[in-house]
């Protein structure tokens, strides 16, 4: 049995790179030309100067709740808010809908998601029959990994989700090996099928998705004879990263460029440092340059022991996005990298609010290696400048603030 989806998963790291930094500025140049909002975005930029890491790091980050804002503002013309590379028809055969609502556009190329090699990392073959229970009302979910489906060579049973009797019917009469949808509706599937004695023995292997996927289910779902896998996908980019059969962390999908940033900033962070997932993707109907997914996580380092060569990443370890009301003002994860950019001496910092609703302590813990003397001060009045609130300022050593990925800490009590 092959043992790889293609011979891009085994490549040389370095060559790997090389190849996507050569992609990289042909990139830049086509959203500059085929779409409205990098040309405004990315204004003034040469795409051809854009040759390695440190230069995609010069350009901004494009954060979802601002993809959203330029749909909202352009529903009447453009209702991809000017990011979209293609038109309606041939090239575009659906649109999609995500909470927002955010639409996506679809692309004809096969598939386009690349969902395919996350599913065959996760044991899918030719030949296999899919139960796909992620819902083709709107959202783009089940699409991604029908094609994913496709492409490895498997057949599809469009289930759905909800009408669990149905399902559990459809899973004995047609016998699939294999899942794809969300682990909680897996795991409802399992347990009927126990309390009603429908026989679903045929499932065997499962790639999940849209959720968190604890140690915990998965050992419960092994249990139970089935081997799940995890995927990460957005609707915007497809495949981020996948599980292997080693289960050790996440292995970055091929076709995109990814980062770690500090929350709120462009800046990536140290390897290992927890941050959010910014990716770059190489899709030509979709062009997304440093897109912030909103999701935290960190590099892992090392090769996968499967052989597979790219990059790791942890897995989903949250959000984002810790804006925070204080006091009747709204501090940002951005305000506290501003104020942190002012002093050379600071490390790292972290925005710690404590005390009970309507009495809140605002205290910035910040890392520095820097004699105390008068910086304190000086990031006190930096605080106020830049939030117009008052904060308590601790000096701490290097590496004494959490690896979570939290520029703001609520800590306050809501009892």
């Amino acid at each position: 049995m092959q043992d790889y989806y293609d011979s891009l998963e085994t490549r040389p790291a370095a060559e790997r790179e090389a190849e996507l930094m050569a992609a990289l500025p042909a990139q830049v140049a086509h959203a500059q030309r085929a779409t409205a909002a990098y040309r405004e975005i990315l204004e003034g930029v040469d795409a051809d100067k854009i040759r390695s890491r440190a230069a995609l790091a010069k350009l901004p980050v494009t954060r979802k709740h601002e993809l959203l804002e330029r749909q909202q503002a352009q529903r009447a013309s453009d209702p991809f808010g000017g990011f979209a590379a293609v038109v309606r028809g041939p090239a575009m055969p659906r649109i999609f809908a995500s909470p927002g609502p955010i639409y996506e556009p679809d692309g004809s190329p096969r598939d386009y998601w690349r969902m395919g090699r996350a599913l065959f990392a996760a044991g899918f073959r030719g030949g296999d029959l899919v139960h796909n229970s992620f819902s083709y009302h709107m959202t783009p979910g089940a699409f991604l990994m029908e094609s994913g489906a496709h492409a490895v060579g498997c057949t599809v049973f469009p289930a759905g989700v909800g009408q669990t009797e149905q399902q559990l019917q459809a899973i004995a009469e047609l016998r699939p090996t294999c899942y794809t949808g969300t682990p909680s509706f897996l795991r409802i599937l399992v347990e009927k099928a126990r309390e009603s004695g429908s026989d679903i023995a045929s499932l065997r292997k499962g790639l999940v998705g849209g959720e968190a996927f604890p140690p915990s289910l998965r050992d419960w779902f092994l249990e139970h004879g089935l081997h799940v896998y995890q995927s990460y996908a957005t609707a915007d980019l497809g495949l981020i990263a996948y599980e292997t059969a080693a289960r050790e962390g996440m292995l970055v999908d091929e076709s995109v460029i990814l980062e770690i940033v500090r929350p709120g900033t462009r800046d990536p962070v140290a390897p290992g440092e927890v941050g959010e997932v910014v990716v770059t993707t190489l899709n030509a109907a979709y062009p997304l340059i440093r897109f912030g997914t909103g999701d935290l996580s960190a590099l892992l380092p090392g090769e996968d022991p499967t052989g597979r060569t790219n990059m790791r990443i942890k897995g989903w370890l949250g959000r984002a996005d810790q804006t925070t009301k204080i006091r009747g003002m709204f501090v940002h994860p951005g305000q506290v990298a501003d104020i942190a950019r002012r002093f050379p001496e600071i490390v790292r910092a972290r925005l710690v609010v404590s005390g009970e609703m309507a009495n809140d302590v605002m205290t910035l813990k910040v890392e520095t290696a820097a004699s105390a003397d008068g910086l304190g001060a000086r990031i006190g009045d930096a605080v106020r400048d830049v939030t117009k609130l008052r904060a308590d300022i601790q000096l701490v050593e290097p590496g004494t603030l959490p690896n979570d990925g939290k520029v703001i800490e609520d800590a306050r009590s809501y009892k």
